[in-house]
């Protein structure tokens, strides 16, 4: 999950191994005064790892050399395989789509430091931007990762819930209605997996966080590939249009506003820009089956983060209200299935507001 600076914190956070790497890179570069007087400073908004910014001062007085330092969150495993995501983040910076790899130590890494600025939330609906997030989304996953590409959605999406299952008090899994989720999952899977849907490698987390801009070339940079995986290409773009309902970086940062949720016209736009990137002018009917399949995913684009949320709250402990979050995911899941379904999605133990009303 992205991340913005936060205050200076001294080194004591970051582990020897990770120290001796950081000082191994440093003694390399000839105008660092002291490879020692590193700074530390934590870079907030992550929600799986710790992130930092690592600087040290220059004895030629140019701008300070700097990388940055993953910390790997405790518990996480739960969700993806992370020999996987060290393998994606080595192809990805051998590819030249991220940052590159300067280190690695048990529970984490060194990375490059990109000198470009972190989205925010209001520039996912910067027309221009956007423009530039949908050329570089077809751009992804059209690479070709080394292993299976098969779809991965469906089997995480039953891995989570049990994993849910386990994690959850009887009144949090009742809360939730856990025991109907699995029967949704495969009602979605019918539904959803239709002949002849693109699939790509997908990023499966495209908050405003994890992209990033070089103002001057407008070069956009997607970072974090913990959740990459091949999947309907649907799916990823559904994600990116449910994370503009979020900020990160508010006083409430688990508060999901739908009204910011791209409106018709947006969304064509944006999927006509990512057809278009390909080199072919798509027709309006390609663009209107792309954007309608996008619609759908968005369900499963709820389930898969509210199970995350349900998750996280048990195995992580970043400061975040992961309950709430998962809340109004499933509230949303609830509220929009009927519409997007057709009579398939009725829910007769539903409200109108996505509650249980037994």
């Amino acid at each position: 999950m992205g991340a913005v600076v936060n205050s200076i914190d001294k080194d004591d956070r970051i582990p020897k191994e990770a120290k001796e790497i950081l000082q191994s890179l440093a003694t390399e570069w000839e105008n660092v005064a002291d490879s020692t007087a590193l700074q530390v400073i934590p870079l907030k908004g992550a929600m799986t790892n710790e992130v930092f910014e690592i600087k040290w001062p220059t004895s030629t007085g140019e701008v300070s050399r700097k990388v940055l330092v993953r910390i790997y969150g405790e518990g996480v495993e739960v969700f993806f395989d992370r020999d996987n995501e060290i393998r994606t983040f080595e192809y990805m910076s051998k590819n030249g789509q991220g940052p590159r790899l300067l280190g690695r130590f048990p529970n984490g890494r060194v990375e490059e430091f990109i000198h470009a600025r972190t989205l925010s939330a209001s520039d996912l609906r910067d027309p221009d931007i956007s423009a530039l997030i949908a050329t570089k989304m077809k751009e992804f996953h059209d690479l070709q990762m080394p292993g299976p590409k098969d779809v991965v959605l469906w089997g995480r999406l039953r891995n989570w819930l049990s994993t849910a299952k386990r994690l959850c008090s009887p009144e949090e899994a009742n809360e939730f209605q856990l025991d109907s989720i699995e029967k949704e999952i495969s009602i979605l899977e019918k539904e959803l997996s239709v002949l002849n849907q693109q699939l790509g490698f997908c990023h499966n987390d495209l908050q405003y966080g994890n992209i990033m801009i070089e103002e001057e070339s407008k070069t956009i940079t997607i970072i974090d590939y913990e959740y990459a995986s091949y999947n309907p290409v649907a799916f990823d773009i559904a994600n990116h249009f449910c994370e503009m309902a979020a900020d990160y970086h508010t006083d409430t940062p688990h508060i999901l506003d739908y009204s910011k949720y791209p409106g018709l016209e947006e969304r064509k736009r944006f999927v006509r820009m990512y057809l278009n990137s390909s080199g072919n002018q798509p027709i309006d009917k390609e663009v209107e089956q792309l954007v309608e399949d996008v619609e759908k995913y968005t369900l499963a684009d709820h389930l898969f983060w509210g199970l995350w949320g349900i998750i996280s709250e048990h195995v992580n402990d970043i400061d975040f209200d992961y309950m709430q979050y998962a809340k109004q995911r499933f509230q949303q899941y609830w509220r929009t299935k009927a519409l997007l379904l057709g009579s398939v999605g009725s829910s007769p133990d539903t409200g109108t507001d996505g509650n249980r009303t037994t």
